[in-house]
């Protein structure tokens, strides 16, 4: 089940999120009203999907948060504000969001802006968990392997800069992708080094 973590000061804006939510989509829903509270829920909850409003009335925004929340969990982001500016957008835009939807929205503007999300999670499945620390899963070869990868080296590429043969490195991304609990193909991994090259330090 789709577990989706709402992050909204205004209570009566939060509960309209999640009975939409309730009504249109099988999924596991919790309201954090603070940066404190979405922290824990972070913990407890482990979501796949935050819909964020960016105005909190909190030390941090929404997007600092969830600048803050990417370090520690893979999730997807929707960012639900009234703010329109080109700064703030590209702002948001960032932290990679999955949608960004402008209040005061309806609900036939909810359920498109997070169906299409939701659907993808059903496919990839990379979130809703803690970030991996690589450091502790990943051999050095591997670790080196998967920062060029992180460059959009290709297995060819690898091999004539690790000096191995293809195959090797073949071997090496197939154990990688093992680890990871990913499907043994080319764009799994592409996609979980892009959401996740910052921690191949």
């Amino acid at each position: 089940m789709i577990r989706i973590l709402i992050i909204e000061d205004e209570i009566i804006i939060g509960r309209f999120i999640e009975q939409q939510l309730r009504n249109h989509f099988t999924c596991e829903t919790r309201i954090a009203v603070s940066g404190a509270e979405a922290q824990t829920a972070m913990t407890e909850m482990l979501p796949h999907l935050l819909l964020c409003d960016i105005q909190l009335e909190d030390e941090l925004s929404g997007i600092d948060l969830i600048t803050d929340l990417r370090r520690s969990y893979a999730f997807e982001v929707i960012y639900i504000t009234s703010y329109q500016t080109h700064s703030i957008i590209q702002k948001a835009a960032a932290t990679h969001p999955a949608n960004y939807l402008i209040k005061p929205i309806d609900e036939t503007q909810l359920f498109a802006g997070v169906q299409l999300v939701i659907s993808r999670l059903d496919s990839e499945n990379l979130t809703g968990k803690p970030l991996l620390q690589p450091g502790n899963l990943f051999s050095q070869i591997e670790l080196r392997i998967l920062r060029l990868i992180r460059e959009k080296k290709t297995t060819v590429e690898i091999a004539g800069t690790l000096h191995l043969s293809r195959y090797t490195i073949k071997n090496h991304r197939h154990n990688i992708c093992r680890k990871l609990q990913l499907a043994d193909e080319n764009n799994a991994l592409l996609k979980w080094v892009g959401q996740n090259g910052h921690l191949l330090k």
